[in-house]
This record gives C-alpha cells, structure tokens and sequence, in this order.
C-alpha cells in the first residue's frame, strides 16, 4: 500500500472538509474580534453561540454551562485548580485514578505541592477502578473526585454514572477527562451525575488547540485566566473564533454519525482483535475486553519492544502509537500498563491501534499480515524468545 494507513486516531484527527468549510470565512471575512461593540462583530458573537450550544446539545447541557478553552489539557488544569481554590475552607483531598491522563496526574502533583492531598486509586487487570474503593476513599475534606469517562490508551470505558452518584450521595463535586469520550459514545451529563467535563476539539475531526469545559451551574468555580470578560469573566483572552466554530461543527457531526459510527467501528476493531488475538501467539489485548471505545485495541507482544514495532510499521507507512501522544519519547513503561499490572517487560511490548469511520477492512488486513511479519522478525533476534521457546520444549 502507497498511502498512508492512520491508525492513531486517539492521538489526533483529521479535521473534515465539513469542519473546515465552516471555518475559513471566519479567518477573512467574518474576521471580526466577537468582544468588539460595532455591528461588524454581530457575527463573529452569534457563531460563538452557535458553537457553545452544539457542545451543550451533545452532553444535554446548558450552552451557558459551556466554557471553551485551548484544549483537554487546560479543561483538565482549570477544574482542578479552581474547585481546590474554591472549596479549600471544606478541604484540600482530592480522590482521582492511577491511569488517569498527565494532565490529570501532573496537576494532581503539583496541587501536592501546595498542601493538597491526592488519593490514587487502584485499578483492575482491565482498568476498572473499584467502586468499594472509591466509598472508602471519601472523606470529610473530599472536595472531588476526578475520574476520566475512557482511558486514552487502553480504551476501557469506566463506571462513570455510579462514580457520579456516589460523589453526590456524599456531597463532592465529581470531575471527568472526557476527552477521548466525548463525541464517540453517548455522555449525558445529568443522567451521570458529572459535575465538570473535559473535552478537546482535535480529537473527533475538529481543530486542534481548541476545547471545551462544562461547569455544571452553581459549581463554585474561580476565574482561571485574568485579564479581560471573555467566558463570562471565567476565561480572558480573545476568543479563538474559527477554532470554536470548528470545534461546534465538528460537535454537530460527531452527534449525527455516533450510532452508526459506533457500529463501524466495532466489528472493524473486533475483527482486528480476533485476527492479532488469534494469528499472533503470545499476545494480550489490554483493556476491558467490550466495555471499551470502539475504535481503539492495545495488544502487548511479549520479546519485543513497542518502539521498534512502531519503525517498521511507520516503514509501511502504518501510524500507530504505544501509548499516549504526550509521552511520546519516553524510554519508561505506560503507566496505565503497570497500573493494571503487567510487569516492565511485558509492558514495553504495547501497541495502541485506533480507528476512524475511515478505516476500511482493507487497511485492517493489511496491518495484521505485516504485523505478524514483523513480530515474527522481532522476536527471531530476541534470546529471552529463544530461551521461552526451548522450555516451552
């Protein structure tokens, strides 16, 4: 194959024509700054509008409930941030997960640094956190539990409706990293008891550097960047006018194709699933084995290193990934991978493999007889697959 076959789609998406038709008038013609009084700005303000109640409508929001940002990151730091510095007179405990996104993690660390006390629960062989040890973690200073909707890299889907009730049952705001979720399966805010939500633009064929945060109203939630009355006095700084319309046309999009978008998806990542599961030995699917997005597969091959895997493939014009983009580079272990208990040497072996609507059969065939291929090569040169294989004698 000659073409590019894109198989990182949590990383980042393509921006669809549709998105980017949306956007262009808004970088020329309808260039206007929306805070501006004059008439000319009329347009720029109502399709900010616009955009803020496609993001709601997806979620069953409030548009007023919607706050955009520069993207899942920013959410992420900005609901931390601001409940601590909000509710610090109830408490500074805050309760998340161990295979929680970096911009969950790091920030948890760095509000340890200022005399907050973080909670990390355990999860599961498949990535689950427990229910039992979430109750148990709460505490009279609980102020928030933040736990994401789907991990980014192994794909399982986490118990998010009950997380949110059980916050509530005991009065702490509940946060979710719903930035690999949002726009790929069905969120509904009340039915999920989510307080605040975290989403990116780039991630469902939107732009990139755009995202959004929903406060829930009545939260008590601080200004995170000062300096003008953008966001409702919450957010300074011009608005990024075609980026939001982006991001609400990519929204729209992602709402219309979700059922049948779903469906594709799955038999394409069941079907990749049973050929590696069955045609590669010595493989491991990581992650909840069906309560997971349906576009993504992490395998681990054990006697092999993920990063060469990733060379050969990109040598095929493959893209694919070992974990998260924003590790990329990292000579250490996926945290989530240790967190659901592989050791060191199994977990330097992943593959994350993920899907668009634009996948075809074709392209999933094709990865699947060169990955057999190049697993076998790999493991030819490696002298702990020797040695296994002599025992197994």
């Amino acid at each position: 194959m000659s073409r590019i076959i894109y198989l990182d789609n949590a990383a980042t998406t393509q921006v669809s024509e549709a998105v980017l038709n949306e956007m262009l008038p808004f970088f020329r013609q309808t260039y206007s700054n929306p805070s501006a009084i004059y008439g000319f700005a009329e347009e720029s303000k109502k399709a900010i509008n616009k955009a803020r109640t496609q993001a709601a409508e997806l979620i069953g929001a409030k548009p007023e409930e919607i706050y955009f940002t520069g993207g899942g990151s920013e959410s992420d730091n900005w609901a931390l941030k601001a409940v601590v510095e909000a509710y610090s007179s109830k408490g500074k405990h805050i309760i998340t997960s161990k295979i929680e996104h970096h911009a969950i993690l790091h920030t948890c660390a760095y509000l340890e640094k200022l005399g907050c006390e973080i909670t990390y629960l355990d999860v599961d062989e498949n990535g689950k956190i427990s229910l039992d040890d979430l109750k148990n973690a709460i505490r009279p200073d609980t102020i928030l539990i933040s736990v994401m909707t789907a991990n980014n890299e192994i794909g399982t889907i986490e118990p998010i409706t009950e997380i949110g009730k059980i916050a509530h049952e005991n009065g702490v705001l509940f946060h979710t990293d719903a930035v690999q979720a949002y726009g790929h399966i069905p969120i509904h805010v009340d039915d999920m008891n989510i307080d605040m939500l975290s989403a990116s633009g780039h991630k469902f064929h939107g732009p990139k550097g755009v995202g959004i945060l929903y406060i829930r109203k009545g939260v008590k939630i601080r200004s995170f960047i000062h300096g003008g009355a953008q966001e409702r006095n919450r957010r300074a700084g011009t608005s990024n006018v075609p980026a939001i319309v982006g991001l609400g046309k990519a929204v729209q999009l992602a709402g219309e194709s979700m059922t049948e978008r779903i469906e594709q998806e799955e038999k394409l990542r069941n079907h990749l699933i049973e050929r590696v599961l069955t045609e590669i030995p010595y493989t491991r699917l990581n992650g909840h084995p069906t309560e997971r997005l349906p576009n993504n597969a992490n395998f681990c091959f054990r006697f092999i290193e993920g990063e060469s895997l990733l060379i050969l493939l990109d040598q095929l014009g493959v893209c694919a990934s070992s974990g998260s983009a924003c590790t990329s580079g990292s000579l250490d272990p996926s945290h989530v991978l240790l967190a659901i208990g592989l050791p060191h040497e199994i977990a330097h072996g992943s593959l994350r493999l993920t899907l668009s609507e634009e996948t075809t059969l074709a392209e999933i065939d094709f990865v699947v007889d060169e990955l057999k291929k190049i697993v076998k090569r790999l493991r030819s040169m490696s002298p702990l697959y020797e040695d296994f294989i002599k025992n197994q004698k």
